[in-house]
Order: C-alpha cells, then structure tokens, then sequence
C-alpha cells in the first residue's frame, strides 16, 4: 500500500485533516494543498485557524469567507511550477450562518427579520452547532458549487476532534429538539409565559435589559420557523457528505505518546463511523542520525581532537545523546501507530530546523508528504 499523499487522495476530492491542537494541522493542510496544486489540480485550502498563519504563509495579507487564489507567480519563485491554481480561506461562522438564513429563508423580509433580530444575533453562533459544524457547512457549499477540483480542510483547534463528526447532528438535534418546538408552537407553560401574567414581570426585565425580550424571542422565532424544513435538509446532506467515498480523514499528531494514543482512538472512532479513513501524518519526527551515539564510540575524543575544545566535544555530544534518546522514542511511538493501524498509511515530517512560515517551507513539507518512506528517511538524515 502506498503511502505518498497523491496517492492517497487519487479520485477523491475532499481532504479533511483532523486532530488534537498545536500538532500542525494548518502547516499540513497548506503543504497538501500546495502538493496537490503543483501536480496540475485546482485546489482550495479551507482552515479556521484566527492566527493568520496560512495566511502569511501563502504571502497573502488576509484571507475572508471568499476564496482567494496565491499569486501563481509566488508559487514559480519557490519552484511550484505545475500548471494547477491554489486557492485559500479562512471560516468566518458568523457570516457563514448568516448566508445559511438568507438561503433558507422564504423572502428577502423574513430573512432581515431574523438577521437584524437581536436574539439572532446573540446566539447565532451557538445555533449554528459551533464552528466544526460552519466548517462542514462551508465545505457543502464549495462542494456543491464544483469550482475546484480538490478541497482541503483544516479542522478547528479542539480539546475534542470528534466534535467535528457529531455537529451535523448536534444542529439536527437542536432544530428538531423539544426546547425550540416549545417556541414555535407554544402551549402550556410557554403559552402562560406569554400571557398577561407575566406582563409585570416582563416590565421590569425590560427595563433591566434595555429592549423587550419576549417581543424578539417570538419576532425571531415566529421568522426562524419558516427555515426549519430547509435547515434539516441541508444538516442531513451535510452530514451525508462526511461518509461520501469522495471524502477522505487523514488524522495529523505529533510522536509524543499521548498525542499518538489520541490518533489511535479519533481512528478507531473513523472506522466505527464508516467514515474513510486514509492516513495519518505525524509531524516533527526525530529521525535516528545513525545506530546510536555513545560516548563508548570514541566520538568525544574524535571531535576534541579536530575542534581542538574538549568541553565544546562534551557539550555537543551530550546534545547528540539526547536527540537519539528523543529519536528513539519516536521511534517506538510511531511503531506503535503503525501497529494500531493494521497497515494504513503513516507518513512522518521530521523535526525541521526552521519553523514552517511560507511557501518555501511549505515546499520542504510536500518534499516529504508526496514522497515514499524510504525516500523521506533518506532527506531526513542527509
């Protein structure tokens, strides 16, 4: 089985990249999309990092809810001569959910009526399932609209990257759930809540909050009710595009050992889904520089000798010493991935010298993302 990342991704045309935070997963992204650019595809690289690090590292000043094309000259002067185009975006939520209301909605009236509603605009984030769920929706929406050939996305920064999996049905839930039936077809208690009993109570509470609140909640519940059908049949084919076979999860860690169980587990989850999984990447490998460096093997001695500074000779083979003893732990992490994984692709990006912050580096990145193993271990230690 190959695992070279344009293999991987052969005949698919979604790519989402999942996992723990501060792992790479916006450095990764960029790199698969640059890769996938330089070998003739329309690629568009969606992230929800607020950082602005793809940003800067595409030599973009800024990157909205619209995709924006990297310069093609940028791309020749880092040696990404392909004749594909790289596109770029960054999710804003709020106005992803504010475009989802003004499509659902029956007419440009009911749309301004939940739009400039202050309910709405106060937990619309909150309805909208959190971010995972606008990236997937943003994600449907470039899908649907077949501008580019491939789509990669980087998922948010999450405690928890199974989040991403279940905010289809979190909004599903929400919509279809008893709290926001009670408001659109109130009776009982609700109804009480409504009626002239409440009407002092109703007083002093907008006198505190400046504004009548039972006035907006019926206003944007009475216009939000209108959208409901449309919104369940969108979170539905939104969450169908996540298991499409056109739709591949490559996981992205790093070696540490709890970051590697993480991986084992969001996989074991994947298959569970039926959802297809295609790799894992493992950033910031320590490579082994040979079989070991003791001082037994004469090296201190040796380097004493030519850099005429014995202490100088210590320090650095200290140095040598606890690199192999980090490379080795890699070692045996990632072994134990590749275990875990019954023969599933696992590419590793070693420990650069350098931090990832343009296309040069970026370019370092594929250099190892659409390369063979044997050929990675050979940049790695060269």
């Amino acid at each position: 089985m190959s695992n070279s990342i344009e293999d991987i991704l052969k005949d698919r045309q979604i790519c989402i990249c999942a996992g723990s935070g501060g792992v790479g997963k916006t450095t990764t992204s960029a790199a698969i999309a640059l890769g996938m650019a330089a070998r003739g595809h329309k690629v568009c690289v969606l992230t929800i990092d607020p950082a602005k690090r793809l940003a800067d590292s595409l030599g973009l000043t800024e990157l909205g809810n619209e995709a924006t094309q990297v310069d093609p000259k940028l791309l020749r002067k880092f040696g990404v001569t392909g004749k594909g185009e790289l596109w770029a975006m960054m999710l804003d939520a709020k106005e992803t959910f504010d475009n989802l209301v003004a499509r659902h909605a029956e007419d440009a009236e009911a749309r301004d009526r939940v739009l400039n509603n202050r309910i709405y605009q106060q937990i619309s984030g909150a309805l909208a399932g959190s971010q995972e769920y606008m990236a997937m929706e943003k994600l449907f929406e470039l899908h649907t609209e077949g501008r580019f050939d491939i789509l990669v996305l980087d998922t948010p920064p999450s405690r928890n990257a199974l989040d991403f999996l279940d905010a289809p049905q979190r909004l599903t839930q929400f919509i279809e759930g008893k709290s926001l039936q009670i408001f659109l077809k109130p009776t009982g208690f609700a109804a009480r809540v409504a009626g002239r009993g409440a009407g002092v109570a109703l007083s002093v509470l907008k006198r505190i909050v400046g504004f009548d609140l039972l006035s907006d909640l019926s206003e944007f519940f009475t216009a939000f009710s209108g959208m409901i059908d449309g919104f369940q049949e969108r979170a539905h084919r939104v969450n169908s595009l996540l298991g499409d076979k056109k739709t591949c999860f490559i996981v992205v860690c790093g070696p540490q050992g709890e970051v590697i169980e993480e991986a084992v587990f969001f996989h074991s989850k994947l298959v569970e889904q039926k959802m297809n999984f295609a790799g894992v990447v493992v950033n910031r490998v320590r490579y082994r520089l040979s079989a070991g460096v003791r001082n037994g093997n004469g090296l201190e001695k040796k380097l004493g000798t030519e850099l005429d500074d014995r202490k100088l000779a210590e320090k650095m083979v200290h140095n040598l010493e606890e690199y192999d003893a980090l490379a080795l732990r890699d070692v045996k992490n990632v072994n134990r991935l590749t275990d875990n994984l019954n023969g599933e692709p696992v590419i590793r990006v070693p420990y650069l010298d350098t931090d990832v912050h343009d296309i040069g580096g970026l370019s370092e990145i594929c250099s190892y993302l659409f390369t063979s193993e044997k050929e990675r271990k050979v940049l790695a230690t060269e």
